[in-house]
This record gives structure tokens, C-alpha cells and sequence, in this order.
């Protein structure tokens, strides 16, 4: 949870909740399928994949699949996390152009190579301790925030007379987003963000190499359940402080002046700047940088882990010893930190907002990678040539639907068709073109547990922030 609560959540999401047009409490659709994604990884994903004792999750897909599979969707993991990496960097770059008046470019170079360093010298260890220690920074950040707004504002009352009412919409039963022109509608939110998230936590290794490293199955479903039970109100303080500073923006146009018109992202760094006494300034440039390395360090530290363990060690003739594999690994980290800071500078055209940006990118993929893994892990017939096909046809899919029909299929939908079209076509390219190859390692159904407390606490959770946010229009 700390390594997805990062500066993005800090800047962005509150500029969409408060300024972005056609924003709003409609961010809290995004979190409805998390308690939903936690179950399917609570009860299929993890026990095999923590059974299996892999490093990088995608070895497991060679086992099941062929190599062809684990490089394809390694390579795949590591383009989008890069991407998304690249974002984040441009965010706090954002903040520090407001804050200190320094180039833009300037800062996302600085930024990267903060990162870089300690990444470099802490490895796996140094991410899991100082993500936890950034996410109690940057909720110190969102209080402050949220005070001094409400403090300027003056009274309840005055808030509650100029707040934008139609930014208390929070969920869309009507808007489909196929057709018609709607996004965030409460459909395509629940069915894509279920398999977002479950693609996102459950095979990207940025965030399933934490569940590896747990010390048994009983703390990954600890860690999973924390996790389904707590981003949603993480979410709704962030919220509300994107409500509480977009309505003082509204009602002072000095302030809404100085935020660029196309450029939302800029409400909270300015209002930092030029509404909060200069000591809180820096606790909360502080609190958004440490917000920035919690994401940065888990995609460098992942895309090395990867990157070593499905491409470089495959490749070579002797297994490199464990003092050499550690040496790669810092070598990787080095240039994928490269990597994303040159990508951070094409982040600012995706989307309206980064929080967007970093999701649409992610949407692309997510689908074809969690269809590859449940798969492979419940079905017995599926070959590796098969899937391999699905997963370019998924993504070649959501590629057409971005170039030529974005305005009519929102990109959250991105996430189910892409599952939909890499299932269908492994299962049609399986009948048509058997591959007689054995399958070496298969999942062990035993492993899967229905887990039925989890499972009924998750679900009454998603009853109740439904319930919640679809009433939160009578709060005010």
C-alpha cells in the first residue's frame, strides 16, 4: 500500500477530485474492485506463486509455459513500469519547478538520481523499511494540507455554500464508457479495476516481490487483506483534501490564476507554495519526495530484479554465483534508472492528469498479464505457444483501441478487453494448433483454499464502500 500511495496520489489525485474537469468523488469508483482483486489473489494467485519460492514471478511462467512466455511478459512488466516510473518522476518534478522556480528538466534529472543512489545502496531491504516510513510522512502531508485549506475556507458552512456540487457525484450507474462519450462510470471502473489491480498486485513483480519475501502464507493473507480493507479510506483523506483545496481555488481567483489551465496537477504545489507557513512547505516538499522514492525505488529495484533474473542469468552458459548476481543486479538498477528519467519527459502528454497517465499506461498491459497467469494456473490445456499468441493479440488489441477508438471505449475497459482477447485466442489457438510439448510444472489445485473468512469480510467491505460512496452526495 505504501509503494502505490506515492506523489502521484498526493498531486493528482486531489487536482482530479478538485479541478480536473469532469472530476470529482467519481476517484472513488477506481477503489471499488480492490477488496474484489484481493480475493482472487488471496485464493488462487498467491499460494501457488509462493509455493513455487520464484524470485522474479514470471520463472513461474516458464515452468508452466516455456521461456518464450516468461520473456515475453517480463519485457512486458519491465516497458510499462518503466513508463510508469518515468511519470512519477515527472510528478515530483512538478512540485519542485513550483516550489523552488528550478527548470523542469533540472529536477526530474535530480529526482531520478536521488533514487538511483539509495535504491543502489539499500537493495530490497532499505525499499520495504523506508516505503513504510514515507507513507506516515505523506499522511502527515495530507492532514496539514486539508487544515490549512479548511482553515482558509473559514467555516463548514462557507465550504459546503461554494463546494462544486456536482463534484459529490461518486459513482455512474448510467455511464457505460463504450459508446457514449462517459468515464468513471461505476461498470467499466468495477470490471477493468478488477483486473488492474489484480494484475498489478499479484504479477507485477514491483509489488509481488514484497508478498514473496513474507514469511508465510498466513502473513501474505495478512498483508492482503490490510491492504482491501485500508486503501479505500487512505483514498477518501486524499479526496477530501482535493475537495477542500479545489473549492478555495474557486473562490480565489488569485490562486486558480496561477495554476496552468490544461495542467490540474498544479493545484497542490502551488497552494503549498503560496498558502502554507514556509516551515510546512518544506516537511511537505519532504513528505511528497519520500512519496516519489517509496514508488521509484520498488519499480528500479524490480525491473533489475527482472531484468536479471529472466534475461541475463537465462542467457549465459554458468549461473553466475550469488556475489555476481547481486553485481547485476546493481548494474540493472543503474540503467533502468536511465531509463525512466529519459521517459519521464514524455510523461506530460498521456493524459489530463499523471494519476491518469500512469494508469492508462498500465491498462494497456494488465489484462494479457493477469489472463496469463490464472491461465496457467487452472487450466491444464492452454500450451505456451498458445499463450504467447494471446498475449500479443491482447495488447495489439488495446494498442487499435487507443490509436483509433479511445473516444468511444474509456481505457479502463482496456484492462478487461485485454484479458478477454488473450483468453479467447489461447483457447482457440490451443484447438486449432496442439503443441505436443509436456507441460513440466503445473499448479497444485490443493493449494487453492476457498478461505472463506477473508473472502466474507472482503466482500461486505466492497458492500459497504459502494454504499458509502453512492450516499456521499447526502453528507453535505
Amino acid at each position: 500500500m505504501a509503494t502505490q500511495l506515492g506523489a502521484v496520489s498526493f498531486i493528482s489525485a486531489p487536482a482530479f477530485v478538485g479541478l480536473r474537469e469532469n472530476g470529482g468523488l467519481q476517484w472513488l469508483t477506481y477503489e471499488f474492485a480492490v477488496p474484489l482483486a484481493m480475493i482472487l489473489l488471496i485464493v488462487v494467485i498467491f499460494p501457488p506463486l509462493y509455493k513455487s519460492g520464484v524470485i522474479s514471478i514470471y520463472s513461474y511462467l516458464e515452468k508452466r509455459y516455456n521461456s518464450t512466455t516468461r520473456k515475453l511478459l517480463s519485457g512486458v512488466f519491465q516497458f510499462s513500469r518503466a513508463f510508469a516510473s518515468g511519470i512519477t518522476v515527472y510528478a515530483v518534478a512538478i512540485v519542485l519547478e513550483a516550489v523552488f522556480d528550478i527548470p523542469l528538466w533540472v529536477n526530474i534529472v535530480v529526482v531520478g538520481i536521488i533514487a538511483l543512489l539509495y535504491d543502489y545502496l539499500g537493495g530490497m531491504k532499505a525499499v520495504v523499511i523506508s516505503d513504510v516510513i514515507q507513507m506516515g510522512i505523506l499522511f502527515i502531508g495530507f492532514v496539514l494540507c486539508s487544515w490549512y485549506a479548511y482553515s482558509l475556507l473559514g467555516s463548514w458552512e462557507i465550504f459546503t455554500e461554494n463546494l462544486d456540487r456536482s463534484r459529490l457525484n461518486a459513482v455512474d450507474f448510467s455511464g457505460f464508457g463504450i459508446g457514449d462519450g462517459s468515464e468513471f462510470g461505476f461498470w467499466p471502473m468495477l470490471m477493468g479495476g478488477f483486473f488492474l489491480y489484480a494484475a498489478y498486485y499479484g504479477c507485477d513483480q514491483s509489488q509481488a516481490q514484497r508478498i514473496l519475501a513474507s514469511m508465510n502464507m498466513k502473513e501474505v493473507r495478512k498483508a492482503l487483506l490490510f491492504n482491501g480493507l485500508c486503501r479505500f479510506p487512505t483514498v477518501l483523506l486524499y479526496c477530501g483534501m482535493g475537495l477542500l483545496i479545489g473549492t478555495f481555488a474557486i473562490m480565489t481567483p488569485e490562486f486558480l490564476n496561477q495554476i496552468p489551465a490544461d495542467r490540474s496537477d498544479y493545484m497542490v504545489p502551488v497552494f503549498i507554495v503560496e498558502y502554507l507557513p514556509h516551515g510546512l512547505i518544506g516537511l511537505l516538499v519532504a513528505a511528497i519526495m519520500a512519496a516519489a522514492m517509496s514508488s521509484l525505488d520498488s519499480a528500479l529495484n524490480s525491473l533489475s530484479a527482472a531484468t536479471v533474473e529472466d534475461f541475463v542469468i537465462p542467457a549465459r552458459k554458468v549461473k553466475p554465483t550469488t556475489e555476481q548476481q547481486f553485481s547485476l543486479s546493481k548494474k540493472y538498477t543503474i540503467f533502468w534508472g536511465v531509463i525512466c528519467v529519459v521517459l519521464a519527459f514524455a510523461a506530460g502528454n498521456i493524459a489530463p492528469t499523471v494519476i491518469e497517465a500512469i494508469n492508462k499506461i498500465g491498462s494497456l498491459f494488465y489484462g494479457p498479464i493477469i489472463a496469463t497467469f490464472i491461465l496457467g494456473m487452472l487450466t491444464k490445456t492452454i500450451t505456451g505457444r498458445a499463450i504467447n499468441i494471446g498475449i500479443i493479440a491482447g495488447v495489439l488489441f488495446n494498442f487499435v483501441l487507443w490509436m483509433f477508438f479511445e473516444a468511444q471505449v474509456f481505457w479502463f475497459w482496456w484492462n478487461f478487453t485485454g484479458f478477454v482477447v488473450t483468453v479467447v485466442t489461447a483457447f482457440i489457438i490451443s484447438k486449432i494448433s496442439p503443441d505436443t510439448a509436456e507441460i513440466t510444472a503445473l499448479i497444485d489445485l490443493d493449494v487453492i483454499e476457498a478461505r472463506p473468512k477473508e473472502t466474507a469480510i472482503l466482500l461486505g467491505f466492497f458492500i459497504l464502500i459502494v454504499g458509502f460512496s453512492v450516499s456521499m452526495a447526502f453528507f453535505f
